[in-house]
């Protein structure tokens, strides 16, 4: 996979060069194009990002007004971008907004109506839902006034701007330590989009709310109740993804608005078919269940793998596995694989760790397995 810096190449910057050539008289495309490339490549996305944008900084108006009008003059004349959109002669879309947005977050303090409605046309090429967190940092009742008159505009790109910027813990994005605190402003803003028409904006909702849901659980479950009430399948699903932390977690007052009760089963057997696991291979388990119930139950299956850390102690994480309907006196086996191999976001360490399981939020066995991060040697090879 190409690493994402890469995403702001020397082609970016040579766009960018010809386009301030276009609309900057006195402008030396030669020494932009130098004092950008001659450090581009030693550098990550962000640093990519703000050494682009100090460099466009330099060459533009210093009056807030005039350099936010280049600015403007830069953007692509399609409206209807993404994230992934190249930047071409035509102008700049996709990732290049992300200097631009550096500029915009850095001056435009002083005149948000001016900012917010560059950032409105700068959201429909890509996204600026990263630029519009300093201004909410600022001055949060301000900025979501301005947000608020966004919920029905006709850009969906708008639309999930109004979400996803507001968002308390935006990924890559600056944490919104009021909004932690008290996500209660940002609620009608997502009640006026949870139903919007394009499942880009749902999601944004979802992701919101889940969000949320990592300092006020109960507060989400509240409002997965009611949105649950006469809901079609497409808020259902909102309101899964929304919930999918809760769940996972064992909420249960989340569970209980899906309908879900404590389980009423008993695990026969929860076997590990491979007691010792090899790095790059899979553990392999599988399980009996039995229905004590005398109706029909719904159940969500988790597993839960306890990895070990650095220290020793293990640490459990989640994995979804299935949801179902069991009859009363029901009885099921399932297997399950699970990889174990090398991902960014996890390290790996050898020795004993274990697995669980998590039925509608509840702890059921628990079978321990050893991971070995060496390769076994080979028979010929022990012989010698």
């Amino acid at each position: 996979m190409e690493p994402f810096k890469n995403k702001l190449s020397a082609d970016l910057v040579r766009i960018i060069a010809r386009l301030l050539k276009r609309e900057l008289n006195a402008f030396d495309q030669s020494a932009f194009e130098e004092a950008v490339l001659s450090k581009l490549e030693a550098l990550e996305l962000k640093q990519r990002a703000q050494l682009m944008a100090d460099e466009m900084d330099r060459v533009l108006p210093d009056d807030l007004g005039e350099k936010f009008w280049v600015i403007k003059k830069l953007l692509h004349p399609s409206s209807n971008g993404s994230i992934d959109r190249s930047s071409d002669y035509e102008g700049i879309a996709g990732w290049g907004m992300m200097p631009l947005g550096m500029i915009v977050s850095k001056h435009g303090l002083a005149d948000f109506d001016l900012s917010f409605a560059l950032m409105k046309e700068m959201t429909k090429r890509a996204t600026a839902e990263f630029d519009v967190r300093p201004f909410l940092d600022a001055d949060q009742g301000r900025a979501l006034d301005i947000l608020s008159l966004w919920v029905a505009d006709p850009n969906v790109h708008v639309r999930r701007l109004v979400s996803e910027g507001t968002r308390p813990r935006l990924p890559w994005g600056m944490r919104l330590p009021k909004l932690v605190q008290d996500p209660s402003p940002t609620l009608p803003l997502l009640e006026a989009l949870k139903d919007d028409p394009e499942e880009y904006v749902r999601r944004s909702v979802a992701n919101h709310l889940n969000d949320i849901a990592k300092d006020h659980p109960d507060l989400v479950a509240d409002i997965a109740e009611a949105w649950l009430q006469d809901a079609g399948p497409e808020r259902r699903k909102l309101v899964r993804h929304a919930c999918r932390t809760l769940v996972k977690s064992g909420h249960a007052r989340t569970l209980a608005a899906f309908g879900l009760q404590a389980p009423e089963v008993r695990l026969n057997d929860l076997k590990i078919k491979t007691p010792t696991v090899q790095f790059g291979t899979a553990l392999e388990f599988e399980m009996d269940l039995t229905s004590n119930a005398k109706r029909s139950q719904d159940l969500i299956i988790d597993y839960v793998v306890h990895f070990k850390k650095a220290n020793g102690a293990l640490a459990p994480k989640v994995f979804k596995w299935t949801k179902m309907s069991m009859g009363a006196g029901q009885q099921v086996r399932l297997a399950r694989k699970h990889p174990i191999r090398p991902i960014t976001t996890r390290t790996y360490y050898p020795g004993v760790q274990a697995i669980s399981l998590r039925i509608n939020g509840q702890d059921i066995g628990y079978q321990e397995f050893n991971l070995e991060m060496e390769p076994a040697p080979s028979t010929a090879l022990a012989a010698a």
